[in-house]
């Protein structure tokens, strides 16, 4: 698998992981609004931490396409 097709897959289970916390956040604050009892603590720091996961795998798949971009660019400029 090349570089680019890993970076893109890693950038789709990145906007999953986002999505299934942003939904548990908004779940969590929903029933908090609601009057369902408190929020646990310990459910939003969970969630949070998946958050900073996503928005860290985010930041590496993207460098990982920016580099591959930048080699075949130089390889491009090399062969032509």
């Amino acid at each position: 698998m090349d570089a680019i097709s890993s970076a893109l897959q890693g950038l789709d289970r990145a906007n999953t992981q986002l999505n299934s916390a942003a939904a548990q956040i908004a779940d969590l604050a929903s029933r908090s609004a609601a009057g369902n009892g408190p929020v646990d603590t310990v459910d939003l720091s969970s969630e949070m931490v998946a958050l900073m996961s996503a928005q860290n795998a985010f930041a590496a798949n993207l460098a990982t396409l920016k580099t591959a971009d930048q080699m075949q660019q130089a390889l491009i400029n090399v062969k032509g």
